[in-house]
């Protein structure tokens, strides 16, 4: 498993990185809303939606990420920030302010509505700040930093829970994953940000050096709200993974779980920082 793991991801960095970096906007659009689709048919199976309802739901998916790209691509960028800035201030919402309790009281929701509305609130606004955060100058190392963040706190609490993993984190939602492996996750991120201020020229101030490690911080706690709140919505459905797509890692949400919780929040931020 850990060979297929290894492989899988080799080959998935490769391809995302050759696209990030040389794809045309129009195109990684049309990737990301490609994405967002994958995204909706698995959230339809861990939703348990039926056939037909499943169907239908890929359908308004389709529609409504679509639609978005459309209207951008024929508004202002006045117009754009604020259609985006309230998709992203709705993931803040979620994650925020429904998810940790969620989480905490062990809620089951099997309203096919409700489900349907959570999951837009998950994938649209993921899909939305893959292209907001790849146009941030300098392009595209904002959003090629950010999920490497995340990608790094997730190998490193992957290796560290196998390793010294004892404390249960959430038994009830996902028993693999352990604080040591949080912990682990952590001191993945503090040396990753301490290689950032080091190589990046615009981070050399050392006054700039806590507040990107207290960030970073925040943003493996984002990152493991929405890993184990993607647990919690597959063990409600029964299953383990979200989808076969990826051999090794299963489907696409359980390789993107800790981006849909961190991106968007990230996107808000930027959008905050150009008011201010």
């Amino acid at each position: 498993m850990l060979k297929s793991r290894v492989i899988t991801a080799i080959v998935m960095l490769v391809l995302f990185l050759a696209a990030l970096f040389y794809l045309p906007p129009l195109a990684w659009s049309v990737l990301v809303l490609a994405m967002v689709l994958q995204g909706a048919s698995e959230w339809s199976r861990m939703s348990e939606l039926k056939p037909s309802g499943a169907k239908l739901y890929w359908g308004a998916t389709f529609l409504l990420m679509a639609g978005l790209l459309v209207l951008d691509a024929n508004s202002t960028p006045q117009q754009q920030g604020t259609t985006h800035l309230i998709a992203y201030l709705l993931a803040a919402v979620l994650w925020l302010i429904v998810v940790p309790p969620w989480l905490m009281m062990g809620w089951k929701v099997k309203q096919p509505l409700l489900m349907a509305l959570v999951g837009w609130m998950l994938l649209i606004p993921t899909g939305l700040a893959m292209i907001d955060l790849r146009e941030a100058a300098p392009a595209p190392w904002i959003l090629l930093g950010v999920m490497g963040l995340v990608w790094v706190a997730d190998s490193a609490a992957y290796f560290a829970g196998r390793r010294f993993g004892k404390t249960k984190l959430a038994p009830s939602i996902s028993p693999g994953k352990t604080w040591e492996g949080v912990a682990g996750a952590i001191a993945g991120v503090t040396v990753y940000i301490g290689l950032i201020w080091i190589f990046r020229p615009e981070f050399d101030d050392l006054q700039l050096l806590p507040a990107l490690m207290l960030t970073a911080w925040w943003w493996v706690v984002l990152a493991v709200i929405g890993d184990l709140f993607e647990s919690a919505i597959k063990r409600q459905a029964g299953i383990k993974d979200s989808g076969a797509l990826l051999p090794g890692h299963g489907g696409l949400l359980d390789r993107i779980d800790a981006l849909t919780s961190t991106l968007p929040l990230a996107a808000l931020a930027l959008i905050f920082q150009g008011l201010s």
